[in-house]
């Protein structure tokens, strides 16, 4: 879990790169950037909120080699050792973008190189470096005064509420990669900036294992459950493995099919779901873990628990209390009407 709030920029390099492939230049600051305690808040809140309000999904620096032959991880590498020279790295990172600016589509923009000091993560304060690029230009009106008269000037800027690309590097688990988070609003090429520039895999932490592992099973439930039995248990079923990670602190496979699925017949297709499916959430061979509360509550969001009946009706179930659907709604067939009913019991209906 990350805090930025308390965190503050000691360092800024802007430079300026265009698309190679395009004949662009590129242009590179004699010394850093020197600000004003009026800008300096509003170019942390650019940089740093989208991080805030976005899912912490982590990546890693990676190399088929070996990391020291990544140069972007070198470069880093270097600023943390030595901060007194991140202006001198950030032109060589600007540059390093710049040459892997060759897709056609790829706009030139402003780049941004900035040391953070007083950064949160995993409720330890550490340093980062953080790479950022604006690219799409926004029309704004510039006013002046004459002598009786308001002038306005039509020109382009920078929009700070809208961060077009930036990584945010802290300065933790350094062997493996370091912790890395992302954001691209413009995907015109999404090969560019997590590929080509930073070079990054996912990072196979608590949060990984956790949000993958329930990802498999949301969709087991979709491909498996639902099929077998109806909406309802497929809904219930998901409820349950979500309070199973919510209510410990290591996942441990054998307990979790014991208490979640409820139907044995299920145990060997699950068994052999995964074994067929595991690949595509990197679960293989995953039976233990620790749990991340985090992806857990980011999970139980994206999970419906409505049940969507073609007599335009909905029904929906209580995550909350899960025993009441258990208990007192029951699903059926009615001869008569050749159709499927539920049936619900209640003793007096609640104000909404």
């Amino acid at each position: 879990m990350i805090n930025l709030y308390n965190a503050h920029i000691s360092s800024l390099s802007i430079h300026r790169v265009g698309n190679k492939s395009r004949n662009e230049g590129i242009l590179l600051s004699a010394e850093p950037f020197k600000t004003d305690d009026e800008l300096m808040p509003l170019l942390k809140e650019y940089f740093l909120k989208p991080f805030r309000d976005k899912e912490e999904n982590y990546y890693q620096f990676t190399h088929d080699t070996d990391l020291e032959f990544h140069e972007l991880h070198s470069l880093v590498t270097e600023i943390f050792e030595d901060p007194q020279k991140s202006h001198q790295h950030s032109k060589k990172i600007a540059t390093y973008l710049f040459d892997q600016s060759l897709h056609p589509h790829i706009k030139s923009g402003e780049v941004y190189v900035a040391y953070f000091e007083g950064l949160q993560i995993d409720n330890e304060k550490v340093d980062g470096v953080g790479i950022f690029k604006s690219e799409l230009k926004q029309d704004f009106l510039q006013f002046s005064e004459g002598e009786n008269q308001l002038q306005a000037q039509l020109q382009q800027g920078v929009n700070l509420n809208k961060l077009d690309k930036g990584a945010l590097i802290f300065n933790v688990k350094s062997e493996e990669g370091y912790k890395i988070l992302s954001v691209d609003s413009n995907r015109y090429d999404a090969r560019y900036w997590l590929e080509s520039f930073l070079g990054v895999n996912a990072f196979e932490d608590e949060n990984f294992f956790t949000k993958n592992y329930l990802k498999f099973c949301q969709n087991f439930a979709k491909d498996v459950v639902l099929p077998a039995e109806d909406k309802k248990q497929e809904v219930m079923f998901m409820n349950r493995a979500v309070n199973h990670f919510a209510k410990n602190d290591k996942f441990e496979e054998s307990a979790f099919m014991n208490e979640v699925i409820d139907n044995p017949d299920l145990f060997p297709e699950f068994n052999n779901y995964k074994a067929e499916k595991a690949p595509k959430y990197s679960i293989e061979d995953l039976t233990s873990f620790p749990i991340a509360n985090t992806a857990v509550t980011a999970a139980r969001k994206k999970i419906k628990n409505i049940i969507s009946l073609d007599t335009n009706i909905q029904i929906k179930l209580d995550f909350i209390n899960p025993e009441s659907a258990e208990r007192f709604v029951e699903k059926g067939w009615d001869e008569e009407k050749q159709m499927y009913y539920y049936l619900v019991y209640f003793n007096k209906e609640q104000k909404s």
